[in-house]
């Protein structure tokens, strides 16, 4: 009696193919038949799933990638996709649409650079097919320097600050994708200029200053966006969250030689101050400005900001205007001056007492506006935050969108 050997077969292995910029996803189909009646109509229903071709979907790849920067687009080789999810290696997803045929998906984001991404797709007949792809990795990244660090609770006037690493030619582009959501749908708007590093920078300041506890989200959806020539992609997105504390302002007048300090509209102190020296480069600069930050104890050299010689010193209690450096600051060295000669550096300076109890209730992004004569005139639009020299409709009209406002 003979026995007969059984063989396995070996299995067929299924390969992607890419073919003229596209690649044909690998399927994974199921096959569903329905119903339980008999006889040729169960027979040929069973028939016709059995014999129903496979889903077959593409990605537009080029050279077997996703070119990063644009928009992902799956098409379907037959019927329609009923449901398309992207996404990368993080769980974070590309959203996007389905076409009103339903051929086709696209992306409503730009691919992001050097990034993998995991496509699952569904027909409207219930077959499904997925695959992966990497994105093309960015010939430049630019990337963005924020102003408010995410928890920090700052003053009334203090503006939301975007600086670039690279130029921005597609302001319009990148406008679209940053988002300022508030607590109380406080109206404002994004304006483009240079910073005074020469960068490009986008600020985004209310119409008229915060109201005191206003809470903020910036949300900057950048991943993938292209910034235009000499720019290169953004290859991540930013987001921050800070808090408007107290109303707390302050004026100083060039003529009285005296700051005054409200809080919620109520004079709370009165300083005498020393400032500029009018009638030249030592003279203080004028008009609205921000308190940037809290320096404490620096050095200051009056070389580092065109002055010569004139000074050389650490310095208490400084509070930063501007970033040509303009501070308010403790200056005992001035004692005598106080409230009766404006002799500083261009600087705003006290004695050692007051300058303590200003600097431990300030809090950056408080206001601080210098009025009177003997300034050399306002600072430049980037020199610090001076956007609120500006009237609304100018600041409105620096935004790319057509001077669009936003609100949120």
């Amino acid at each position: 009696m003979s026995r007969s050997r059984r063989t396995a077969l070996p299995r067929r292995r299924v390969r992607h193919a890419a073919l003229a910029g596209t690649a044909l996803l690998a399927a994974a189909l199921t096959a569903c038949s329905g119903g339980s009646g008999d006889g040729a109509d169960g027979g040929g229903k069973a028939a016709d799933a059995k014999n129903k071709a496979p889903m077959a979907v593409s990605v537009n790849l080029t050279d077997g990638q996703v070119k990063s920067g644009e928009p992902v687009k799956v098409t379907i080789a037959d019927g329609k996709l009923a449901q398309v999810k992207v996404t990368d290696g993080k769980g974070g997803e590309l959203a996007g649409q389905i076409a009103a045929d339903g051929k086709s998906w696209t992306s409503g984001r730009n691919a992001a650079p050097n990034t993998d991404y995991k496509v699952e797709a569904q027909s409207t007949d219930s077959q499904s097919a997925g695959t992966q792809f990497k994105t093309s990795a960015a010939d430049k990244v630019n990337k963005v320097s924020i102003n408010v660090a995410k928890g920090s609770t700052v003053g009334v006037a203090m503006p939301v600050s975007l600086v670039f690493d690279n130029p921005v030619k597609n302001k319009a582009e990148v406008e679209k994708q940053l988002k300022v959501t508030t607590s109380n749908n406080t109206e404002g708007s994004w304006g483009w200029f240079k910073d005074y590093s020469g960068n490009d920078r986008v600020d985004w300041r209310p119409k008229d200053y915060w109201k005191s506890g206003t809470d903020v989200k910036v949300e900057m959806n950048l991943n993938g966006v292209d910034s235009g020539p000499g720019g290169g992609l953004f290859a991540r997105d930013y987001t921050t969250e800070f808090r408007i504390g107290k109303d707390r302002r302050m004026e100083v007048s060039l003529d009285t030689k005296k700051m005054s300090i409200t809080e919620d509209g109520q004079v709370v102190k009165t300083v005498p101050v020393s400032a500029g020296t009018p009638g030249g480069e030592k003279a203080s600069w004028s008009g609205k400005m921000v308190l940037m930050s809290k320096e404490g104890t620096i050095f200051m050299d009056s070389q580092t900001v065109g002055l010569g010689d004139s000074y050389a010193k650490m310095v208490d209690y400084s509070m930063r205007l501007t970033w040509s450096g303009m501070y308010v600051h403790a200056a005992p060295w001035n004692d005598d001056k106080f409230g009766k000669t404006n002799a500083s550096s261009g600087c705003v300076g006290m004695s050692n007492a007051n300058a303590k109890a200003v600097y431990e209730q300030a809090q950056p992004g408080d206001p601080l506006e210098v009025v009177g004569s003997g300034s050399k005139g306002k600072a430049d639009l980037g020199n610090g935050y001076g956007e609120w020299n500006l009237q609304w409709d100018q600041w409105k009209a620096k935004s790319a969108l057509t001077g669009a406002t936003q609100a949120g």
